[in-house]
C-alpha cells in the first residue's frame, strides 16, 4: 500500500511542478489577444502577461488576478523610483455596484493613499478591465523611456476590499506585503523581495499532491476493495484489512492535504475559491465522521447493524463523488497543462471500468452461489421428507 502512495506522490509531484511553469503560458484571453512573454507572480494568484518594443519603449501589459470577490479591487504598479508602494505607477480596477468596472490610474505618495484617480509618470493607452467568472483583467499599454534602464522593472502587484465605492486598505498578511519585486521585460525573470514565492509555490504543489493522491486515487481504490473483494471467501477478512489500510492511509494524507489549503488560503487574504473551500471542509467533516464511525461499528448480528451499513455505505459514497467534483474544481484553480488533467481523468475512467466488470462478475458469482445454495436446501429438503416417511431412512437390501 506505501509504495502505491509512493508511486502516485511521485507521479503527481512531477505533474504540479511541471504544470505550475505553464500556468499562464496555456491561458486564453477573452478576445483572443495574444501576448509573447508572461509570468506567474508568486502572492495573490497573479499574472503578468505582456508584449515589449525595446525601440519604442511600448509595454503593452494584461495583469489578472483570479479567486477576486466582486466587492475587491485589483492593481499593478511600476515603480520608477523604489521597490516598494510608494511612488508606485499603478492601474487599479474594481466592479461597482451596477457591475460595470471601473478602471483608472493613480499615482501611490504614501501608504495612507486612497488610491484616488490621477495622471501616472509615462502615458497609458488603451485602458480597459473585465471581471468574469471571479477573474479581474487589466489591460494597458505603456510608453516607457526606450533606455536600457527599463528592461528591468520594480513591479508592485495588490487587491483590497471595496467600500462605499470607494477602494479600501488592503490586508497586511504576508501575501500582500509582500507583493512586489522586480521583472525584467526582455527575459521574463523575476525577483520578489523575499524569499517566500518559491515557498508559497511549493505549498500549492504540495496541496495538490496530497489531495489527487489521497481523496482522489486512494479513496475509490479502498471502495472498490471492499464492495467487491468481500465477495471472495478466500479474500476474508484479508479484504477488510486492506479497506483499512487504505482508507486511513487516505484520511491521514487528505487531512494533511486539507490543512495546507486552509494555510494558503489564511496567506491569501482576499482571495476567494469559495467552492473548493466550502468542499473541502465539507470532505473533512464527512471523512471524520466515516472515522469515528468505524470505532462505533456494531457486530454482524447485531440489529443496528443494517443502520449502520446504510450509513457508511451513503457517507463514504459522497465522500468519493465529493472528492472527484473538489479536485477538478482545483484544477480549474491551478490551471495546469491539459495533458495532466487528461491523465487523472484517464486513472478515473480506469477504476470505473474495473468497478463495472466486477459489479458484472460478483454479481454473477452471488448469484451463482445461491441458486447452488438453493439447490442443496431442495436436496436436504427431499432426502428429509424421505426419511419421515419410512422409506429415506432404510438400507438397501441386495438380493
Amino acid at each position: 500500500m506505501f509504495r502505491v502512495v509512493l508511486v502516485f506522490s511521485l507521479l503527481f509531484s512531477i505533474f504540479f511542478s511541471s504544470s505550475s511553469a505553464q500556468t499562464c503560458a496555456k491561458y486564453r484571453f477573452p478576445k483572443n489577444q495574444v501576448f509573447s512573454s508572461c509570468n506567474d507572480l508568486p502572492y495573490l494568484n497573479s499574472f503578468v502577461h505582456w508584449n515589449y518594443e525595446k525601440s519604442s519603449g511600448s509595454l503593452q501589459i494584461a495583469y489578472r488576478q483570479t479567486g477576486v470577490a466582486p466587492s475587491t479591487w485589483s492593481a499593478w504598479a511600476i515603480n520608477p523610483t523604489g521597490s516598494g508602494m510608494v511612488g508606485a505607477q499603478a492601474l487599479v480596477a474594481y466592479q461597482q455596484s451596477n457591475g460595470t468596472m471601473r478602471v483608472y490610474t493613480s499615482q501611490i505618495t504614501g501608504y495612507k493613499t486612497n488610491m484616488g484617480e490621477g495622471k501616472l509618470k509615462f502615458d497609458v493607452s488603451n485602458l480597459e478591465a473585465t471581471h468574469a467568472n471571479s477573474e479581474t483583467i487589466i489591460y494597458a499599454t505603456l510608453a516607457l523611456p526606450n533606455d536600457s534602464s527599463t528592461a528591468s522593472i520594480n513591479q508592485v502587484w495588490q487587491m483590497g476590499p471595496v467600500s462605499n465605492g470607494n477602494p479600501g486598505a488592503h490586508s497586511f498578511a504576508a501575501a500582500n506585503t509582500n507583493a512586489m519585486g522586480t521583472l525584467n521585460l526582455l527575459s521574463g525573470q523575476t525577483a520578489t523581495t523575499t524569499g517566500g514565492g518559491s515557498s508559497r509555490s511549493k505549498d500549492k504543489n504540495i496541496h495538490g499532491v496530497l489531495n489527487v493522491v489521497s481523496w482522489g486515487i486512494l479513496m475509490p481504490i479502498g471502495v472498490i476493495i471492499a464492495r467487491y473483494l468481500r465477495v471472495f471467501k478466500s479474500a476474508d477478512p484479508a479484504w477488510f484489512y486492506l479497506h483499512v489500510t487504505c482508507q486511513t492511509s487516505a484520511y491521514i494524507i487528505g487531512v494533511s492535504g486539507w490543512a495546507t489549503g486552509l494555510k494558503l488560503g489564511n496567506d491569501s487574504a482576499g482571495v476567494q475559491y469559495t467552492k473548493h473551500r466550502t468542499l473541502g471542509i465539507l470532505l473533512f467533516i464527512l471523512a471524520t465522521l466515516q472515522v469515528f464511525a468505524l470505532l462505533l461499528r456494531p457486530n454482524k448480528d447485531h440489529k443496528y447493524r443494517f443502520y449502520w451499513n446504510i450509513y457508511h455505505h451513503s457517507v463514504g459514497y459522497s465522500v468519493i463523488l465529493l472528492s472527484i467534483i473538489n479536485i477538478f474544481l482545483g484544477f480549474e484553480i491551478l490551471m495546469p497543462e491539459k495533458k495532466w488533467k487528461n491523465a487523472y481523468i484517464a486513472i478515473i475512467v480506469f477504476l470505473v471500468l474495473n468497478a463495472v466488470w466486477l459489479e458484472a462478475y460478483t454479481w454473477y458469482v452471488v448469484l451463482k452461489r445461491r441458486r447452488s445454495q438453493s439447490a442443496e436446501k431442495t436436496l436436504q429438503g427431499v432426502n428429509g421428507r424421505n426419511g419421515a416417511n419410512g422409506y429415506g431412512s432404510r438400507t438397501p437390501q441386495y438380493v
